[in-house]
């Protein structure tokens, strides 16, 4: 079932969009930097969505340094290089023209080259399931029909709907289909970004925390798109929260700086403290999740000094720590679903 435009209201989205817009054209430096950033970012979110077990930090330094890491199994390490590679070629499909079922098959054999050969770039002739999903997958045979049929519906609509929506329709309808024997959810979240990207938006993150609810909202996909749409809409705008911040501008829907003990938000008492606090709950504001090392590395600033700040955030009541000591990460209150 689709989506109608007017039951998911798109407006912060939209004015996110016009105000990212109005720094267009990017320097080239500035251009470059982004794309590297999220190459970064969106590799290690999506393998981390399905249990590659190296963190942003270590995803950077197999990708930018060519090291492996000690320790690590060496498939983690051929889907952070092939998940790059894949990224890579996104740029080239942001062209003026249709897509075509060719470039699909090279964004998975990108990915898939260095893990399995033999199927990469290729569609299953088997039978796969999918764990803890009620709603069987294709037969292999069906696969080549569907696939012209997704790619046919893909120039159709492109355009036609709100490109928010129409990238959630395209990882559902993508993932619903299973063309390949594996790889299938990072390939479809490269053809969402793709959508993105190709209707002038930003690389959208799914931050790893979120699986249980984006498997959720997939799985519901089945039979309403409306949670899903919505739910990729909620990180297109928390990604285009972040790039504004990384440029320089604090949305104003984001709200609720660490407040002073004066009471302003960046106190001239403690401005410098504050200033970093409130540049931390941003990034937590958004990227729901993330964990205190790589808080350290994106903001530049030691590990210890995160922490002792994470604490005094959290004892003002504004963040909370959800799931493993390991594996967990922090939430903004009511990112977390809790009142502010």
């Amino acid at each position: 079932m689709c989506t109608r435009r007017d039951e998911i209201s798109f407006e912060e989205c939209e004015a996110n969009k016009a105000r990212l817009d109005t720094f267009r054209p990017l320097p080239p430096e500035t251009a470059k930097s982004l794309r590297d950033y999220y190459r970064i970012g969106l590799t290690y979110s999506s393998n981390a969505l399905e249990g590659n077990s190296l963190t942003e930090s270590e995803t950077k330094v197999v990708i930018e340094d060519g090291l492996t890491i000690g320790g690590k199994p060496l498939r983690d390490i051929h889907e952070a290089t092939g998940h790059a590679r894949a990224y890579d070629f996104l740029y080239e499909l942001t062209q003026d023209r249709p897509l075509r079922e060719a470039d699909i098959l090279k964004l998975h054999e990108l990915f898939y080259t260095d893990i399995d050969k033999p199927h990469a770039g290729h569609y299953r002739s088997v039978r796969v399931f999918i764990s803890g999903s009620s709603h069987p997958l294709p037969v292999p045979a069906k696969v080549p029909i569907l696939m012209l049929d997704f790619v046919a519906w893909f120039n159709k609509h492109e355009g036609r709907m709100h490109p928010v929506e129409f990238a959630a329709l395209v990882h559902l309808k993508f993932v619903f289909i299973h063309p390949f024997v594996d790889g299938n959810g990072r390939v479809a979240r490269l053809l969402m970004n793709l959508a993105l990207m190709r209707a002038g938006y930003q690389i959208s993150i799914i931050s790893p925390i979120l699986r249980s609810e984006y498997i959720a909202n997939l799985e519901q996909g089945h039979d309403t798109t409306e949670p899903f749409v919505r739910f990729i809409l909620n990180r297109v705008i928390e990604t285009q929260r972040e790039l504004l911040r990384l440029l320089g501008e604090t949305s104003p829907a984001s709200g609720g700086g660490v407040k002073s003990p004066t009471g302003g938000v960046n106190g001239t008492d403690r401005g410098g403290v504050n200033q970093l606090r409130n540049r931390i709950l941003e990034a937590i504001r958004t990227t729901p999740g993330i964990n205190a090392p790589t808080l350290s590395s994106r903001l530049a600033v030691s590990l210890r000094t995160i922490q002792r700040h994470l604490k005094a955030i959290s004892d003002n009541g504004l963040i909370t720590f959800k799931g493993a000591p390991k594996n967990g990460g922090y939430f903004t209150v009511r990112d977390n679903g809790e009142s502010p």
